[in-house]
């Protein structure tokens, strides 16, 4: 017996050729490639979440530390054995100062304070004068003017151990009685007083 094959171009069930494979549609791979998006971005926001909630938790820890209580001693007392004061993250001394008057600066009514921030901190901290606001004696807070003063605090970022100083201004003649400065747009505010 011998085997018969049908003519090129016409194809018979059975006769060794298979069917053609029906073409794939790309549906599965968008609906796979979606899920995967979806799955990373859950990621994502898992991962921003841990790390501003380790930041918080952090400072919630510190903050919600109890307070030492301060006893009087007697003069003949010995010392105690009591571990140092632990300083603050973001140190700031701000002092009196004369506002030296860059070519940006229109005018003369502006007040201006010398500030040092120290990064006492185990994390870089970014300075830049718009962090920074001057409340007056009569309570109300001026933001900082920039390039008004010659002596402007500059624009970087403070290493651990690391301290700047500069002027922060700002507009009208006032009496300046505190400085704030805050990390960031979100950051913890540290107020000094002015000496």
């Amino acid at each position: 017996m011998s085997q018969q094959f049908p003519p090129p171009g016409q194809t018979q069930p059975g006769y060794g050729y298979p069917p053609p494979a029906p073409k794939k549609s790309g549906a599965g791979k968008i609906v796979g490639f979606s899920c995967l998006g979806i799955v990373g971005f859950v990621v994502l926001l898992g991962v921003i979440a841990a790390v501003l909630g380790g930041e918080s938790g952090d400072k919630t820890a510190k903050e919600s530390a109890p307070a030492t209580a301060v006893t009087a001693k007697a003069p003949d007392s010995k010392p105690s054995s009591a571990a140092p004061e632990k300083k603050a993250a973001v140190e700031v001394v701000a002092k009196k100062a004369e506002f030296k008057k860059s070519i940006i600066a229109q005018g003369e009514d502006y007040t201006s304070v010398s500030v040092t921030i120290t990064n006492n901190s185990s994390k870089p901290i970014n300075v830049n004068p718009l962090y920074f606001a001057i409340t007056d004696t009569n309570g109300t807070k001026h933001t900082a003017e920039l390039g008004a003063d010659e002596d402007q605090i500059a624009t970087m970022e403070l290493a651990p151990g690391e301290n700047t100083t500069g002027a922060i201004t700002g507009k009208g003649a006032f009496t300046a009685k505190t400085v704030t400065y805050t990390d960031g747009l979100i950051g913890k505010a540290v107020r000094a007083d002015v000496s």
